[in-house]
């Protein structure tokens, strides 16, 4: 699987998608923190945090007798590169067709079975 396999994976659970959400916007934070804002179990948070790290899209670090989480904006630059790649590639096919539509005598072209 490739990065961008491993982030969409990652974010395609909606749960996980609200995790790393508060992970962002609650800077370094426990699983059980999350857990008390949430409708969702603390070891289920803590799956969904393990997932996440193992994409890149947090880091977790020890401190005291818990581990803290802290989103890492990084990663998605990843998702954005790959999608600004499939829009390029998708522009440059539609100029390639809208070319050939306003080339005279296009219309005369009958596509083939």
């Amino acid at each position: 699987m490739s990065d961008v396999d491993d982030l969409f994976a990652a974010l395609s659970d909606p749960t996980r998608r609200t995790v790393m959400m508060r992970v962002a916007d609650a800077g370094p934070v426990s699983a059980s923190e999350l857990a008390r804002h949430l409708p969702v179990s603390r070891q289920a948070i803590a799956r969904h945090l393990d997932l996440l790290r193992d994409a890149g899209l947090v880091t977790a670090a020890r401190s005291g007798r818990e581990t803290r989480f802290a989103f890492t904006p990084d990663r998605l630059d990843d998702l954005t590169a790959w999608a600004t790649e499939i829009g390029r590639r998708w522009e440059n096919r539609l100029a390639a067709l809208r070319a050939l539509a306003e080339t005279p005598g296009s219309a005369d072209i009958t596509p083939t079975p």
